[in-house]
C-alpha cells in the first residue's frame, strides 16, 4: 500500500517513518542563525543526517529540510521562530517539529520529534559532503524502442487529461501492453521515489522484450490534470480504465492481451479493474495487500516498530489507539463527531511530556490524515472482494522483507481467495532479502530505500517478462 518534494505519508512514508505509528518572530540578525545547519539522528542500526536550511525575511523566518541518506530535499517547514536562544520548526504534513537552542559555538541543541516519538539532535553550522545518488539501473537514451509522450481523458472524472508514456518495441505488429500503476501518495509516472525509477526500469525492460508499455502520472500530479487530495483507489482505478480504453484505441497494440502491473496500492487497483472488466489479459501485484486497509496498516505498524526496536510495551499500546483509531472511522457517524472523538483519543495517546499545545495540534493533525478522503475508503476496503472475481492469470510476488506489505500473509490470503474463487491461474512468489521496493535490502525498513543503489531486483524483472510471455 513515498517525497523528494511530494513524500507519500501513505505506504511510502514520511521522513522516518519508521516512527510515525498513528497514520501518521523576533530573532538575531540573519548572519548568526541563517543558513544551514546538520545534524545526526542515531535510528537502529544506522546514522541518518538532516538539514535544516533557515532564512529570515521581512515577513519572518523560513526553512526546508534535506535527509540527505535519502535524497529527499527541499521539504518546506510550515512554521519557524527563533527567539534567542530559542528556535522552533514545524513540518505540520511529517508530524514533525524541532526544538532546539542556539550557542555560541555555533551549534543548536535540541530534540527532533515525530509523531509523539522524541531523538536528541544537535545541529552545527554547515552543510554535509554528499555525492549524487548513485543509481546504476536507471536507463539512458538512446533507446532501440519507441518512446512517445501520451495524454489521455477520463470521463468518468469529467474528462480529466492524464499525462504518461508509450514505449513502444520496434516493428508495427500488434504488441502486447501492459499498463504501470503506482503505489499510494502522489506518484509520477516513473514512481519516482529518493531517485529511484523503478516504473522506468521496468518499462524499459519489458519494452526491450517485445512488450508495450504505458506509464503515467497520477492525477493532480506532475502533468496530469485532477485533484489528487480528493481521490480514493475507486477513483484512481477510473484513471487505469481510461488508460486500457485509450490502448485500446491504438493500431500498435492487440487489444485481446493488455494487462496490469500495480505495486503496493496499485496492487489493489489492478484486480478491481480486471474484476469489472473481463477482457483485462492478466494482471500482477507486486507488494499487493490482500487484508483489507485496517488491518494492513496494523501490520506494518508492528512490523515497522518491531523492526526499529520500538520496546513491545510501548508498540502494543500505540497498536492498541491505532486499532481504536480505525474502528471509529470505520463504523461511521457524523463527521463532527468522529473528528472530536479521534482528536481526544490522539491527545490522550501522546506523550505526557509534550505541551499541551504541541499534543493538540500533532493530534488534529494526524485526525485530518485520518479523515482525508482516501483514507476512509482505504480502511474500510476489502481487496479480497475483487480478487474473487478475477478469471484472468494473475502473478502476485513480494519480498521477505518487505515491512509495508508483509508478504507471507498477504501473498496467502491472495492465493487463497482467487483458488477459492476457482480461478486456477495464479503464481505466487516471494523473494529473500527484497524489500517493499524489491531492493536487496538489509533490514527492510524505509529509512534505507534512498541508501540502496539497486532500484529493482534484475530476479524479479525476469520472473515478470518471462510469466507474461508464458501467459500470453
Amino acid at each position: 500500500m513515498t517525497h523528494q518534494k511530494d513524500f507519500s505519508a501513505r505506504f511510502l512514508p514520511t521522513i522516518i517513518a519508521w516512527v510515525s505509528f498513528l497514520f501518521f518572530c523576533a530573532g538575531l540578525p540573519a548572519q548568526d542563525i541563517s543558513g544551514s545547519w546538520t545534524g545526526s539522528l542515531s535510528l537502529p542500526g544506522m546514522e541518518l543526517t538532516l538539514v535544516f536550511h533557515l532564512n529570515q525575511t521581512e515577513d519572518g523566518w523560513t526553512a526546508t529540510m534535506d535527509s540527505p541518506d535519502q535524497h529527499a530535499t527541499g521539504i518546506p517547514a510550515s512554521s519557524v521562530s527563533f527567539e534567542t536562544p530559542d528556535l522552533r520548526i514545524e513540518i505540520q504534513n511529517g508530524l514533525i517539529e524541532f526544538e532546539g537552542k542556539w550557542k555560541d559555538d555555533d551549534s543548536i541543541e535540541g530534540t527532533f520529534r515525530q509523531s509523539g516519538m522524541s531523538f536528541p539532535l544537535h545541529l552545527k553550522k554547515g552543510i554535509p559532503d554528499t555525492k549524487p545518488a548513485s543509481r546504476p539501473q536507471t536507463p539512458e537514451p538512446p533507446f532501440p524502442y519507441k518512446n512517445e509522450e501520451i495524454r489521455f481523458s477520463n470521463p468518468k472524472a469529467g474528462n480529466i487529461s492524464l499525462a504518461g508514456t508509450l514505449t513502444l518495441p520496434p516493428g508495427s505488429s500488434s504488441f502486447p501492453a501492459v499498463i504501470l500503476i503506482t503505489g499510494s501518495g502522489p506518484q509520477d509516472r516513473d514512481e519516482t521515489i529518493f531517485d529511484h525509477k523503478p516504473f522506468l526500469i521496468i518499462s524499459d525492460y519489458l519494452t526491450r522484450k517485445g512488450i508495450a508499455v504505458l506509464r503515467f502520472d497520477d492525477r493532480g500530479t506532475a502533468e496530469s490534470e485532477g485533484i489528487f487530495s480528493t481521490a480514493t483507489t475507486a477513483d484512481f482505478a477510473t484513471d487505469v480504465e481510461a488508460a486500457v480504453a485509450y490502448l485500446k484505441g491504438r493500431k500498435e497494440i492487440d487489444p485481446a492481451r493488455i494487462g496490469l502491473i500495480g505495486h503496493s496500492e496499485g496492487g489493489i487497483i489492478a484486480p478491481m479493474v480486471a474484476a469489472a472488466n473481463s477482457d483485462i489479459a492478466f494482471i500482477i501485484l507486486l507488494a499487493g495487500p490482500g487484508y483489507p486497509g485496517a488491518e494492513i496498516l496494523l501490520m506494518q505498524n508492528e512490523a515497522l516498530g518491531r523492526a526499529s526496536g520500538i520496546p513491545e510495551d510501548q508498540l502494543q499500546k500505540l497498536q492498541k489507539t491505532n486499532r481504536e483509531a480505525y474502528k471509529r472511522i470505520i463504523t461511521g457517524g457524523h463527521d463532527s463527531e468522529i473528528k472530536q472523538d479521534l482528536t481526544n483519543l490522539l491527545t490522550t495517546a501522546l506523550p505526557d511530556d509534550l505541551p499541551e499545545e504541541d499534543k493538540q495540534n500533532q493530534a488534529e493533525a494526524q485526525t485530518r490524515e485520518l479523515m482525508s478522503p482516501w483514507m476512509r475508503y482505504f480502511l474500510k476496503n476489502d481487496p479480497t472482494d475483487y480478487l474473487k472475481n478475477v478469471r484472468c492469470p494473475v502473478l502476485a510476488l513480494n519480498g521477505e522483507k518487505d515491512l509495508q506489505v508483509p508478504a507471507r500473509q498477504n501473498l496467502e490470503v491472495i492465493e487463497n481467495t482467487l483458488l477459492e474463487a476457482g480461478n486456477d491461474q495464479v503464481t505466487i512468489r516471494s523473494y529473500e532479502g527484497l524489500n517493499h521496493l524489491f531492493q536487496e535490502a538489509e533490514t527492510g525498513l524505509p529509512v534505507e530505500y534512498g541508501q540502496i543503489e539497486m532500484t529493482f531486483s534484475p530476479e524479479v524483472l525476469e520472473d515478470i517478462s518471462e510469466w507474461i510471455l508464458k501467459v500470453l
